[in-house]
């Protein structure tokens, strides 16, 4: 996934911001043509009572601390049952079969091209031309038994929790340098991606090539109701369900603290992970973190920072990313999160015909590989799908939601975050030290200080020279060299 996203969940606050930006540009063009109708003094004097004011909230706000409360669930059929719950984990094989190929051809071959407009790209969603060249290139040249294959290079498992069974990668170094130990480290994917997402991560954070690199011990599961993990069989499964779930995962592989990294819905889960337990969340490494209810210092900082920069700490590439704010953050949201509104509102109408479909869910998704990467690849006839990501490892991650059918579930899971509005965990802070990294084609530009009003122990916050939403996929080693970075930081300050 892939965008913001419930009342400080990612579909919440794409619906808030949307909204928001549209008040903020009504106000800053009352502010400045009030301004100009008194003295700069007086102008001056608003606007310090104004920043002196946001510091004072600031400063009374972060001396709550909070820690998000949660009870368990039960996500199985029908009621929960009386005796003991199995606990056990056990392996987990991708495979395949001749009738699943022969089903997939099937419905390929009966698929009904439709003609795109002239010159239209990809600013109408999937151009229908380059569709048919990578339908012809998944019919007759993709080799799911051989990425089957590379699925299972790592190994899988499964284990039931709150009556489901919860899919995971769990990956441990082959060499451990004597005197140091595995780092623990859960890393959680998004939506329309899947745990094949860190697969450009994994050898590089458990086998590392340089010796002052940090070797780690990683787990990616699948949230519930994505890839191989079962979907709930009841409403109500939000980001804090699913925080819980990995939880008590971790506990169940060992883990008495780790760290962890998300994107997209990973952010808001890991965040609910560390809102939830921050004594066992040793830190928090994201590279997605949209304001959660943009507040008194979010709608000042967009009111007067492109006037005074400096006073938010706005640096050229913020001010670059955020104004003019009516077309960076309001007109691109509305382009960007129609798929957004309908998985809110009714995922299970577009759902059907997507896990019907494979062509349709095929174009469903990579489309939002293609724009969420770069805005500007909306403007190219191949919407540059192939400049970042190779078609076996896109259509890899098709092929784990179309042989598991698990659109749907994944869909709903935007319309269980956006009915949550009053969360609590939109308004409980982050205390554990958390670690930003800023790529420049993401979603949503979110300034340092922006990130700072959620996450009160920002430790780093770094700009990276290249990389859009979907950055652990597309610059793996960029991602590695920034978490590696981070939780040294992080273990140099706890040894002190």
């Amino acid at each position: 996934m892939s965008v913001s996203k419930a009342g400080g969940q990612r579909a919440e606050l794409m619906f808030q911001w949307a909204s928001s930006s549209a008040r903020t540009t009504v106000v800053a063009s009352t502010l400045l043509r009030c301004s100009s109708s008194v003295t700069g003094t007086m102008f001056t004097e608003v606007l310090i009572g104004l920043v002196v004011g946001g510091i004072i909230f600031l400063v009374v706000l972060r001396r709550k601390s909070h820690v998000l409360k949660t009870e368990d669930g039960w996500w199985g059929v029908g009621p929960v049952p009386d005796d003991e719950q199995d606990t056990t984990t056990y392996p987990f094989k991708v495979t395949t079969s001749d009738a699943e190929l022969e089903d997939l051809n099937r419905r390929i071959d009966q698929t009904r091209p439709v003609p795109s407009l002239e010159d239209s790209q990809f600013n109408y969603g999937f151009n229908s031309e380059y569709l048919e060249k990578v339908v012809s290139y998944w019919r007759n040249d993709f080799d799911w038994r051989r990425q089957v294959d590379k699925l299972n290079k790592y190994p899988h498992f499964k284990t039931n929790i709150e009556g489901i069974d919860v899919h995971y990668v769990h990956v441990k170094p082959k060499q451990i340098p004597d005197g140091t130990n595995a780092i623990p480290l859960i890393m959680v994917h998004g939506w329309p991606g899947s745990f094949y997402e860190f697969y450009g991560t994994i050898p590089l954070l458990t086998e590392p090539s340089e010796r002052q690199s940090l070797v780690f011990e990683v787990v990616c599961p699948s949230i519930p109701g994505y890839g191989y993990s079962e979907a709930p069989h009841k409403k109500g499964f939000d980001s804090v369900c699913a925080a819980r779930i990995f939880h008590k995962l971790m506990r169940r592989l060992g883990f008495q603290q780790f760290y962890a990294h998300g994107g997209d819905w990973g952010w808001l889960v890991t965040t609910n992970m560390a809102q939830l337990e921050p004594k066992t969340v040793k830190a928090l490494h994201v590279n997605f973190a949209p304001p959660s209810k943009p507040g008194l210092t979010v709608t000042l900082s967009l009111l007067l920072g492109r006037h005074f920069p400096k006073l938010f700490g706005f640096t050229s590439v913020d001010l670059e990313r955020l104004y003019p704010c009516l077309e960076k953050l309001f007109l691109e949201s509305i382009k960007e999160t129609g798929y957004m509104h309908i998985q809110a509102t009714k995922p299970d109408t577009a759902g059907r015909a997507l896990n019907d479909s494979p062509v349709g869910l095929a174009a469903y998704i990579l489309e939002k590989f293609s724009t969420w990467t770069s805005q500007d690849f909306r403007n190219l006839v191949d919407g540059g799908l192939t400049r970042k990501f190779s078609l076996d490892d896109l259509l890899t991650n098709v092929m784990i939601y179309w042989t598991t059918g698990c659109i749907i579930p994944s869909m709903r899971f935007y319309k269980e975050n956006f009915s949550r509005l009053d969360s609590p965990h939109v308004k409980i802070p982050v205390s554990v030290p958390t670690g930003f990294a800023c790529f420049p084609n993401e979603l949503m530009h979110t300034p340092k200080l922006w990130v700072q009003q959620k996450f009160h122990n920002l430790l780093t916050y770094t700009h990276m020279t290249r990389g859009g939403h979907f950055a652990a996929m597309e610059e793996p080693q960029l991602m590695v060299e920034d978490i590696n970075n981070f939780i040294k930081k992080v273990e140099k300050m706890k040894a002190q």
